[in-house]
């Protein structure tokens, strides 16, 4: 008798499971903000300081008092030159300052008069050609920061943008999260690196191994530190000592293939042997296979291990709705999920499956989205030639103009 199918788990249930596991890596590190991009803060940033620490001049013109220029037309000395980084007197009764953009405001001055809007006499006088408004032109100390406020939050993680704004404030170093350690094989003995053999003379059933190129490099910009062991045959004792090496210095090992349940795939019993193992069935296409376990040390503790599935495809779309967010999570990013938009579908699918699919797409010129032609999960071209995936419900059909959840690959891969 055929034993009963396994229900296959809905994508949701699987990531909130599979984040239960992710506690935050014990460790912190300080490091040159220079150095912090894509790193995530682990305490949030207040500023000891105003920014713009005083008012200052948005403009190149000259700062006047206001109620001093009501005529449109009033000429008036030049008492001083303030250029940025330079101290000011106060504005003199009965004077304008000559000052630059970034210069601070002098005491007095109620307002900024651009240069444009103002004539340089023969006798050094300035006649101020419009009737400027108290304020106009000036940035105002605190403006963009207060002193004290919290300007980015722990568990943030940083951008080219946050670094700028620490460095605004004064930080040259920030506390980060210590990188994940990661190791990564693949396994089949159909596997075949790029470079070792002429695709003339590959032999039947041979393929490259793609996965290895994007894993290492999706894993790399997730902010990890990447071992990578090669390709794994296919043999029960290989896969034991595979795991056995990358759990020692390894937060995490990820593996693609072999986690289906033929004959060939051993990487069910060598974790079991090593560590624990559940098995998922995941609903979602591209993808199904995924596998999440524990592999143990020989001393203390364990690495995380997750199996993905071998097709290129559906390697690519699971490490980005389950592995990338358990990775932000080990970081101690909360908010894990990316961000989708709404956008029209220039595309019909008529027939939805019953699992959630992930539907490759591009903007076209007219501002939707056209579907690329082949969705098999062995098609990597889609990766390449698309700007994101659909979030399709299971049994959705897409009718042209609908409206639909789109997930930038922009947004999965930074």
């Amino acid at each position: 008798m055929q034993a009963p199918r396994t229900p296959l788990k809905p994508l949701d249930d699987a990531l909130q499971e599979l984040l239960a596991h992710a506690q935050p890596l014990a460790g912190a590190e300080s490091v040159d903000t220079f150095e912090a991009d894509g790193r995530v803060l682990l305490q949030a940033a207040v500023s000891p300081l105003q920014v713009p620490p005083q008012d200052n001049s948005a403009m190149d013109g000259y700062a006047v008092r206001s109620a001093e220029c009501v005529s449109g037309g009033a000429e008036l000395p030049v008492s001083q030159r303030i250029p940025a980084g330079v101290a000011p007197d106060a504005l003199l009764a009965g004077s304008v300052a000559r000052i630059f953009t970034g210069a601070p405001v002098p005491a007095g001055a109620d307002a900024i008069v651009m240069q444009e809007d103002c004539e340089v006499l023969e006798d050094g006088r300035v006649r101020i050609k419009t009737q400027p408004k108290a304020g106009q032109w000036i940035r105002r100390s605190g403006e963009d920061i207060r002193q004290g406020a919290t300007v980015i939050e722990a568990g943030v993680r940083l951008t080219p943008a946050h670094l700028g704004l620490a460095a605004s404030m004064g930080f040259a170093s920030m506390p980060v999260a210590r990188k994940p350690r990661v190791a990564m094989f693949s396994t089949g003995d159909e596997l075949v690196m790029p470079g070792t053999v002429a695709p003339q003379d590959m032999k039947p059933g041979s393929i490259y191994n793609s996965n290895r190129f994007f894993l290492r490099a999706l894993l790399l910009r997730m902010g990890c530190e990447v071992m990578d062991l090669g390709i794994v045959p296919d043999d029960r004792e290989a896969t034991v000592a595979a795991l056995a090496k990358a759990a020692v210095d390894h937060d995490v090992i990820v593996t693609s293939g072999g986690v289906s349940v033929g004959e060939e795939d051993h990487i069910k019993p060598a974790v079991q042997q090593l560590g624990q193992l559940d098995l998922w069935q995941i609903s979602i296409k591209p993808g199904k296979p995924f596998a999440y376990g524990r592999v143990n040390r020989q001393d203390a503790g364990f690495a995380h291990f997750i199996g993905l599935p071998g097709n290129p495809v559906s390697s690519f779309v699971t490490f980005q709705v389950l592995v990338r967010p358990f990775l932000l999570r080990l970081q101690g990013v909360q908010n894990v999920l990316p961000r989708a938009i709404d956008a029209r579908a220039d595309f019909v699918w008529p027939k939805g499956d019953k699992r959630r699919e992930f539907l490759r797409v591009r903007y076209n010129e007219r501002g939707g989205l056209e579907l690329f032609k082949n969705q098999s999960s062995g098609v990597l071209t889609s990766t390449a030639w698309g700007d994101g995936v659909v979030d399709n419900p299971a049994s959705t059909t897409i009718a042209e103009g609908d409206t639909v959840r789109f997930i930038p690959f922009a947004e999965l891969m930074a």
